[in-house]
């Protein structure tokens, strides 16, 4: 009996032994992405994974080198921040899972992100411009696309530049919208543009009580902070209700779904956005053929930044791995993200500042010119500047007043 308890003790721990070896050659690492796959903004959502999925697909070769194989498991947090934070809370009790590539809103993104940060979870968002999102000063949390603080001004002097000197201003009273157009606005109160509205509204089919105030006002020019599923519905139902004016609004309404709800009606807009199409990138001609190739259509904005996001992640997770001499923790992987510096990426150059901004971030303002969505990345672009991340900025400024003090003064 002892004979066969020895034997039955030695097949246990030679199994175990067994079992230890394969978990020690599987070596797995996870990355998350967290977008909107279902509902009324998922073509931007799932432009974003597939972004993601062509970026594990085609450049995780240092990692498999390396022994490790990369897994990617996309979440869909329906655009909403209760379920952005349930998925955040899934992401982060699987310890394979090392980054995340998220979100499209930033209300989600901001709420989510607590979560993240909590747990020591680096987050690349290839989309996120609310500036709460890296304002808070976290180590886990990156963006590669701008900000609103620097878009919607951006938007308020080209309303100016158009000659427009009414217009009235609506949001969809998310974080993401609500601040856009207030950063709007007061860029437009120091351009001394006549504000003849600041309102918000969650309508999403039927503005006809809203357009009858708005164009009682008969304004110049309507800027709208929101995203294309509402702001296409809207802009062909004002030019129908008879509004002749400018109409702009921020990188909500980038995608050719806008155009296809407002119909000719949205020929002739404007919008921002801190994502150019992937054309006007100079690298970009096989990523969007691969991007084609693989899911059967153009990319739509934000599936380029998604990509180098994650570009920038598998980065960080080799230098983490090399310098931790093995699997690192989290937040060795965070550290290595945020120290990203000069980056080359399809969207350019990449360094993150201290707060996980890109030190300098593309503008843009483009025009809507047909009413075939297949003709969306043929939108002309008016006009394309890079600005410093504020912190960036304020360090620039310190500089020059610091110059400025060592210059003697000249004269007589």
């Amino acid at each position: 009996m002892k004979k066969g308890l020895a034997v039955f003790s030695l097949l246990a721990i030679l199994a175990m032994m067994s079992f230890s070896s394969v978990a020690q050659e599987e070596k797995v690492i996870k990355i998350a992405s967290q977008s909107p796959l279902s509902g009324p903004q998922s073509s931007l959502g799932i432009a974003i994974r597939n972004g993601v999925e062509l970026a594990i697909t085609q450049l995780s070769g240092p990692l498999t080198d390396l022994g490790y194989t990369v897994e990617f498991v996309p979440f869909d947090d329906e655009a909403s921040a209760d379920k952005g934070v349930s998925n955040a809370q899934q992401i982060v009790s699987d310890p394979l899972i090392l980054g995340v590539i998220g979100h499209l809103n930033s209300g989600v993104a901001i709420a989510s992100s607590e979560v993240y940060n909590t747990n020591d979870l680096v987050m690349v968002s290839p989309a996120n411009t609310n500036p709460t999102v890296t304002d808070r000063g976290y180590a886990t949390v990156n963006r590669i696309c701008g900000r609103d603080d620097l878009q919607g001004p951006t938007g308020a002097n080209f309303v100016a530049e158009l000659g427009a000197e009414t217009v009235y201003i609506l949001h969809d009273t998310t974080a993401y919208g609500l601040g856009l157009a207030d950063f709007f606005r007061v860029e437009a109160e120091v351009l001394e543009l006549e504000i003849l509205g600041f309102d918000g509204t969650e309508e999403a089919s039927s503005f006809d009580s809203i357009l009858t105030a708005i164009l009682a006002l008969n304004p110049d020019a309507i800027y709208f902070g929101g995203i294309y599923s509402q702001t296409g519905i809207f802009i062909s139902q004002a030019r129908a209700a008879g509004f002749e004016g400018y109409f702009l609004g921020g990188d909500g309404f980038d995608n050719p779904e806008f155009i296809d709800l407002a119909g000719e009606g949205g020929v002739g807009t404007f919008y921002t956005s801190t994502a150019g199409p992937a054309s006007v990138f100079p690298n970009a001609a096989k990523f969007i053929e691969d991007y084609t190739a693989a899911f059967g259509e153009a990319p739509r904005p934000y599936a380029t930044e998604a990509y180098d996001s994650t570009a920038i992640l598998l980065e960080g997770l080799v230098r983490a791995i090399e310098a931790a001499e093995g699997l690192p923790t989290r937040i060795q992987v965070a550290e290595a993200v945020r120290a990203t510096e000069g980056f080359e990426g399809i969207t350019g150059t990449v360094t993150f500042d201290d707060n996980g901004d890109r030190e300098y971030a593309a503008y843009y303002i483009l025009k809507v010119g047909s009413a075939d969505p297949a003709e969306w990345g043929n939108n002309e672009i008016i006009t394309a500047i890079e600005l410093p991340s504020p912190l960036i900025a304020a360090m620039m400024m310190e500089e020059m007043e610091e110059m400025e003090e060592a210059t003697p003064a000249s004269g007589g």
